[in-house]
């Protein structure tokens, strides 16, 4: 549903060419690929109510979660989540809950001893912050992350030749031009496209619509490529802009024995309350509706 659980589609999208369509060469290159986006973490052993982190390597299928967010790099610093999704899989049921979480959420930062908003985690601490904050947000183990870096996005919908969406209504921004229809959009325009907000009637949700229908056409593009000189352009694409603690052997593991749970999603949905404090906006979610979301995670991790 959004543009992040579709991002690791991708990811796996590529495991499933390499396995069935150009042989050693390709699943080689994969290989090289998963390592360059391969980025470790060091974090202490999670033990909530006696269930530890998750692997998706070992032989029991345990459910397992991932932390995904879009991540707007910047010069000298870790940068800021523009999203943060958590996304559950569970094997045995067959099914996949997410759940985004609003990036002005005002909550404990772990590891700096103030409360903030919840988006800044990741710029104090990287990923390693970024999921130690979300699970002691939701109170759910967060067994991975994906990343991947906005300014990249463009690259790889250029290294699929650009993509055709259809843009539910015209609008003018950064220089370009949407007609309403069908409209054709290099990777600069699609950057753009997904990008607007202020002149979308619904904004961010009208946003993530368009950030979906870019990466649901992305995956289209990329799962049809029979040139290997456009498979190895996004490739690079993905190997430039994506990290992610998962190895090699996780995403074949995981592509191999939980892509069936993602017939079936279930998307859920935080609310909150506008506030501000000294000038500053924070969107302040409840106590109530935080035990909400994380009982359905926790039954659907089989923790509670």
């Amino acid at each position: 549903m959004k543009k992040f659980l579709l991002i690791f589609g991708i990811i796996m999208g590529v495991v499933i060419i390499g396995a069935a369509g150009y042989g050693y060469y390709l699943y080689d290159s994969v290989a090289d690929t998963a390592s360059n986006m391969h980025e470790p973490v060091q974090r202490e052993s999670a033990d909530r109510d006696g269930a530890e982190r998750a692997d998706a390597s070992s032989e029991e299928e345990s459910p397992l979660s991932f932390l995904i967010m879009g991540v707007d790099n910047r010069e000298n610093d870790n940068g800021r989540t523009d999203t943060m999704i958590v996304l559950t899989v569970n094997p045995e049921q067959e099914s996949m809950k997410m759940v985004s979480i609003p990036r002005d959420t005002r909550t404990e930062i772990v590891g700096r001893g103030m409360d903030d908003k919840i988006n800044h985690a990741y710029a104090f601490g990287g990923p390693a912050m970024a999921m130690d904050t979300v699970e002691n947000f939701l109170d759910i183990p967060i067994d991975y992350f994906v990343t991947i870096n906005m300014e990249g996005f463009q690259e790889i919908v250029d290294s699929v030749d650009g993509v055709t969406v259809n843009n539910p209504f015209a609008f003018q921004d950064n220089g370009y031009t949407f007609e309403e229809g069908d409209i054709d959009l290099d990777g600069e325009e699609a950057l753009t496209y997904v990008r607007m907000r202020k002149e979308d009637p619904q904004g961010d949700f009208g946003r993530n619509t368009r950030q979906r229908q870019v990466v649901e056409q992305v995956i289209r593009e990329g799962a049809q490529i029979s040139s290997i000189t456009r498979v190895g352009s996004m490739l690079e694409a993905l190997g430039n802009n994506v990290r992610t603690n998962m190895s090699f052997d996780n995403m074949k593991d995981v592509q191999g024995d939980y892509r069936s749970a993602r017939h079936n999603m279930d998307t859920l949905e935080i609310t909150g309350q506008d506030n501000t404090i000294d000038g500053i906006y924070y969107l302040e979610v409840s106590a109530d509706e935080k035990e909400r979301i994380s009982n359905e995670l926790r039954e659907h991790m089989d923790l509670s």
